[in-house]
């Protein structure tokens, strides 16, 4: 990466870049946005660039970032309106049918999804690494949105960074009686919008189920992919406002609007703490090109949520370092 502001990044400082990842995770939660996310975690690389000479160890670099990181943050949001995702802003599923895809919005109304190697840690203690895999689901990162700017930064810094109130008053400038009293406020209005996923590993019967649910969609066996489903299984294909319920409807849809993925190839990876595959549709000219990223939920055996980002603008795969073209 290279920015016009610093150059090539291997040029700077080494304090700096080995806390990029965890930044990138920290502004992701926080913007839910993994291109917001990529921009401030730069602004926060020039800003504490520009200031390291000054800087003279008054703090550990850590908290220094932090603090630049989350400013960057605050930044960022005043004034915009919260990212969703559109099961969030329709309480019924649609139909089926072409006609469905009739709304659309922005991609800044959207949620957008990240790869766990983009800001997820590799190593550490594995109660830290769930707890960071938990706090990348859609469904947390949908909930924090709900969150004021400094409430959001305060749950994610105490409850996923594990910082002690002092520690985060004195990032915000603020008192330990205020941080407290903006954790109570942001818990309470995550439990009022359902946003704490049951934390859960993969085993041995997810890792199958995945293989067969790669095997049915490349071959397009519509029958054996929706056996794969629970009976009221749910999908949403942002930008579209439209999400669907149940086999039989996803079923209807694969084999009518959607027929056009016939024919695709997947890739395995991870993102937003959950099992996903990169899809790509066959091209007119031959070879197949990014269509979408299928991040998917699985409860008790079965897929209980397909969340479909798809790349209709031709930037997802490349933000997400996902291959944007295969033969």
């Amino acid at each position: 990466m290279t920015s016009v502001a610093l150059g090539p990044t291997d040029q700077l400082d080494p304090r700096l870049l080995e806390h990029r990842r965890e930044l990138t995770g920290y502004c992701y939660r926080m913007l839910g946005s993994v291109f917001d996310a990529e921009d401030a975690v730069q602004e926060t690389m020039v800003r504490a660039w520009r200031g390291l000479a000054d800087f003279e160890g008054r703090s550990a670099v850590r908290s220094w970032l932090y603090r630049i990181a989350t400013n960057v943050c605050l930044d960022q949001l005043n004034g915009r309106q919260r990212r969703a995702l559109p099961m969030d802003l329709a309480g019924s599923p649609y139909p089926p049918v072409e006609a469905s895809l009739a709304g659309r919005r922005p991609a800044a109304a959207w949620i957008e999804p990240v790869l766990d190697r983009q800001v997820l840690p590799e190593d550490g203690d594995p109660a830290d690494q769930a707890v960071a895999r938990e706090s990348v689901r859609l469904a947390f990162v949908a909930a924090l949105q709900h969150l004021p700017p400094k409430q959001r930064a305060v749950l994610i810094l105490r409850e996923v960074l594990r910082w002690k109130a002092e520690e985060v008053a004195g990032l915000l400038e603020t008192t330990v009686a205020s941080v407290n009293s903006a954790l109570q406020r942001a818990r309470a209005t995550l439990a009022d919008v359902g946003g704490r996923p049951a934390p859960r590993t993969l085993d041995d019967d997810d890792r199958a189920l995945l293989a067969r649910y790669l095997d049915a969609f490349e071959r397009y066996d519509i029958d054996a992919f929706v056996q794969l489903l629970h009976d009221d299984a749910t999908q949403h294909m942002p930008p579209f406002e439209m999400w669907l319920r149940g086999r039989d409807d996803l079923a209807t849809w694969m084999l009518g609007p959607g027929a056009g993925c016939r024919g695709s190839r997947l890739i395995q990876t991870s993102a937003n703490g959950t099992p996903a595959f990169a899809q790509y549709r066959p091209a007119e000219g031959g070879g197949h090109v990014p269509w979408g990223l299928h991040v998917l939920e699985i409860e008790d055996g079965r897929i209980v949520h397909i969340s479909s980002f798809l790349n209709l603008d031709c930037e997802l795969f490349a933000a997400l370092g996902l291959p944007t073209a295969l033969d």
